[in-house]
């Protein structure tokens, strides 16, 4: 542990000729957004058309591991800014990500304005209540952007606390926050107990996780078939039954949960290695929707919901043709994925740009310069 620091702290700025042995990152990033909009799209469809599919089962497969990985992931460039000034680095690592989630907490409730207000008798009781609903955004993390505001706060913690207490202490004390019962907490200090841990993981062991990723594409025979264990181990921890209502299977059990997500956010690395190494249009539809993460994150859900409606309501018309769950969830998940990506496309370089890029205004400091890591794009991922 004791090398940790250095690690972490260290500028991680690669040359140019190196990009493609970073290429991993997006491409981890990549399934792990699609893996994140496919549970809600298909947890959501198969809530609204009464049934499960087979998506359900890599829903479930991925629970362990889907977001583990992404805070993981969030942690690897932390060392980047960590050591800077706090103006830069608010700016890098908290305002980002506030602009992006105020935002987006806006226009949200825009589209939810009528469940929102519900109850409330005039205009002004109504602008009332909307207006108490952001305020209560601000200390409750809101939706789906819960990961957003996460991200902010655990930058944070992780400069305050990197020079004062030993990576040690502090990689124990975040393991025990993620194994201690914290349902009763308020949300906000919920999930920060049950993610930070991953997040100082990616922190403190980036260099590491980035030799592993090496190591897995000079041997590529041998990461197989450690992949092929995992996901053996995996399906049993995930499928086998506890008899615990509460715990329903051994992958939610103490512990093993923690074990499930470190293993498997590795497992996703090399996953993502090994893919670079190999290629095609898969890896490179994987690396596109990675660079791009926050653009699906923040606009994944008005077309998820739309899509699932629109099927409902065709199933109800049409119950000759109705699709079943596992093709209604999957439907759900590529409009959700992919319709980000297009409108992104459509608003780059006009005035509604301000969706997925930072405007100048929103800056303390001058934006930076896009990193040679990876090909530029104008989006708000290249931050994140």
């Amino acid at each position: 542990m004791s090398a940790a620091p250095e690690a972490a702290t260290r500028p991680l700025r690669p040359r140019p000729e190196e990009a493609a042995r970073l290429a991993w990152v997006d491409v981890a990033k990549g399934l792990c957004i699609i893996l994140v909009v496919m549970m809600h799209s298909t947890l959501g469809t198969g809530e609204v058309l009464g049934g499960e599919g087979f998506l359900h089962e890599v829903v479930e497969f991925a629970r362990p591991f889907r977001i583990p990985d992404f805070f993981l992931l969030s942690g690897l460039f932390l060392g980047r800014v960590i050591d800077r000034d706090w103006r830069l680095f608010a700016d890098r690592r908290v305002v980002h990500f506030a602009y992006f989630y105020g935002l987006w907490v806006v226009i949200q409730s825009l589209f939810k304005a009528g469940s929102i207000v519900a109850g409330a008798e005039g205009t002004a009781a109504q602008l009332a209540a909307f207006g108490w609903h952001l305020a209560e955004a601000l200390v409750v993390p809101y939706s789906t952007l819960w990961f957003v505001y996460l991200l902010a706060v655990f930058s944070v913690v992780t400069k305050l606390l990197h020079r004062r207490v030993p990576p040690a202490v502090l990689l124990v004390a975040a393991a025990v926050l993620q194994i201690l019962p914290t349902s009763g907490l308020p949300e906000l200090l919920d999930e920060f107990c049950e993610r930070y841990v991953y997040f100082l993981g990616g922190y403190l062991f980036a260099e590491w996780i980035f030799r592993l990723a090496d190591r897995v594409r000079e041997r590529a025979g041998l990461a197989v078939l450690g992949l092929a264990l995992w996901a053996v181990a995996e399906a049993v921890f995930v499928y086998t039954p506890t008899g615990i209502e509460s715990l329903p299977t051994l992958a939610r059990l103490p512990v093993v949960s923690l074990g499930l997500g470190t293993v498997g956010a590795l497992a996703i690395v090399t996953f993502a290695a090994l893919m670079t190494r190999a290629g095609g249009p898969v890896t490179a539809a994987l690396r596109a929707c990675g660079e791009r993460s926050i653009v699906i994150y923040l606009g994944f859900f008005l077309p998820m919901a739309l899509t699932r409606t629109v099927i409902a309501k065709f199933n109800g018309v049409q119950p000759d043709l109705a699709l079943d769950v596992g093709l209604a969830s999957l439907v759900v998940t590529v409009v959700a994925v992919t319709v980000p990506l297009a409108v992104e496309r459509l608003v780059r370089g006009t005035r509604l740009d301000f969706l997925f890029r930072r405007p100048a205004a929103f800056h303390i400091v001058p934006a930076p310069a896009a990193p040679s890591r990876l090909r530029p794009a104008p989006v708000a991922a290249r931050e994140a």
